[in-house]
């Protein structure tokens, strides 16, 4: 193929970056790519057999390939990576040609980065894809902001490579500027909640009724069998199987339990806080994270802070439904929680997000598609200005009548001295939200009291203050 007759350019030819250009040529796009790394270019050389790709040793020679005016993607990490590839591209770029950043940056840098670039005449297109390694090589969930007729552009490579749910390309541009980096975000977030929840079950099944690998798997396997049916209860079921290969043991045994982050989830709870949007389910997945880290300071906790975990007495079947059932609640919760923090961005932001396309475009090929997702774009085609999904009769339904089940299990873990707070301000969060009084009036008097901050009355209009003491 000669130059200037490929479609797109990826920059970063890392797991994801050569497997989106991998799927980009099996769907028969012509595609060429770049990375500063030669072992990357060799190695998408090697996978590229017949395919319509290219892989180029510089930056000027990539350009040249592409075809005018230029769509050229980069999957690199956040931050300096973005900018320092930009850098490179400016010199050898025109006017209308378009930059598109798939990686997880903040929405805050994709709003500047579109706004510089404007300046220069070239578009730019912040776009969340969540699906991991197999995704970007089957078909990820694609989230796309920014200019609509710089998405245009690329409609039909990205509607081609998208995961398929019923037939359904899982992409729709989604509003300008970062709404597409925003969503992603808040996704991820979302993530980080039901990882949370689910690993609060394994907890309580491991240490407190003592559940062996085995039993875990088929637990899970269970589940996702039914109402729970999701990416993430359907691996972890596969990873209780997973033997390592080096002890023979089960892999989970021999893995540190430490968990890191990237910052998405961060960022989802850092924003939301800003919005003033609750999101304690993803809150206290984030905090769990952070003090996993610190496995020094827990292993001398846990030789003076001691409490063992009392005996279960009782039924073992029970409880386990139950806690199936607190997992579903959760699951609600986080999703409402995140799509609440979604609903005000959209007006603060203006974004002027379809919710119900961004649960539609959920449901295949990315990290939290589950069964959930289809009631929730239900709850949002019904009502597309839902504040919040509690607030829809299904899920509303859905949640209440497990929420027996839910306290019973934090009860039962409260108990037995294991923590579960992400299924605990789950609860706290529902049993907040749908309370019509709430003890806020002690906190404005407090403030009143100490600061002068005045306080609202419930039979008059306007800021009041009182002179609380002689203080």
């Amino acid at each position: 193929m000669k130059s200037q007759d490929y479609e797109m350019g990826m920059v970063g030819l890392g797991v994801m970056g050569r497997n989106l250009l991998l799927n980009m040529a099996d769907q028969g796009h012509s595609v060429a790519g770049y990375d500063r790394d030669p072992g990357q270019i060799a190695m998408l050389r090697g996978e590229a057999a017949q395919r319509p790709i290219r892989g180029a040793d510089s930056v000027r020679e990539f350009a040249g390939l592409l075809r005018r005016p230029r769509a050229v993607m980069m999957l690199v990490p956040a931050g300096a990576p973005v900018d320092a590839v930009i850098r490179d591209l400016l010199p050898i770029l025109e006017r209308g040609d378009l930059i598109i950043d798939g990686g997880n940056s903040h929405f805050s840098d994709t709003d500047l980065r579109e706004k510089t670039l404007a300046e220069r005449g070239i578009q730019y297109l912040g776009v969340g894809v969540s699906g991991g390694e197999y995704g970007a090589r089957h078909g990820p969930s694609i989230m796309p902001g920014g200019p609509p007729e710089a998405y245009a552009r690329v409609q039909p490579v990205f509607e081609a490579i998208a995961a398929k749910a019923e037939g359904t390309p899982c992409v729709t541009w989604l509003g300008p500027r970062s709404a597409g980096h925003y969503v992603k975000m808040v996704h991820n977030g979302i993530e980080y909640g039901l990882m949370q929840l689910i690993a609060e079950t394994y907890d309580l099944m491991k240490r407190g009724l003592g559940l062996t690998d085995d039993e875990l798997g088929e637990v899970y396997d269970r589940w996702n069998q039914g109402e729970l049916g999701s990416y993430l209860v359907e691996i972890t079921a596969r990873i209780f199987r997973q033997v390592d290969e080096k002890t023979g043991r089960r892999l989970i045994d021999v893995i540190l339990d430490e968990a890191r982050q990237k910052g998405t989830g961060m960022w989802t709870s850092q924003d939301a806080m800003e919005l003033q949007v609750p999101v304690p389910t993803i809150d206290a997945a984030v905090a769990m994270r952070d003090l996993s880290a610190y496995k020094v300071e827990r292993e001398e906790a846990a030789t003076h802070l001691i409490r063992p975990i009392p005996a279960y007495s009782g039924k073992r079947d029970e409880f386990l439904t139950q806690l199936r059932d607190a997992l579903y609640f959760g699951s609600i919760v986080t999703f409402a929680q995140g799509m609440a923090q979604l609903w005000k961005a959209s007006r603060s932001y203006g974004y002027d997000l379809n919710l119900e396309n961004v649960a539609r475009i959920w449901r295949g090929g990315c990290i939290i598609r589950a069964r959930l997702l289809e009631p929730i774009r239900s709850a949002y085609r019904t009502k597309p200005e839902l504040a919040n999904l509690l607030l829809d009769p299904v899920l509303a339904r859905e949640a209440t009548a497990r929420q027996q089940s839910l306290r019973t299990v934090v009860s039962v873990a409260a108990e037995w001295g294991i923590a579960a707070p992400a299924l605990m301000t789950s609860l706290g969060y529902f049993d907040a939200f749908r309370s019509s009084w709430m003890p806020a009036s002690l906190v404005q008097a407090q403030r009143d009291y100490f600061g002068s901050h005045t306080y609202e009355r419930i039979d008059a209009k306007g800021a009041f203050h009182t002179q609380w003491s002689a203080e």
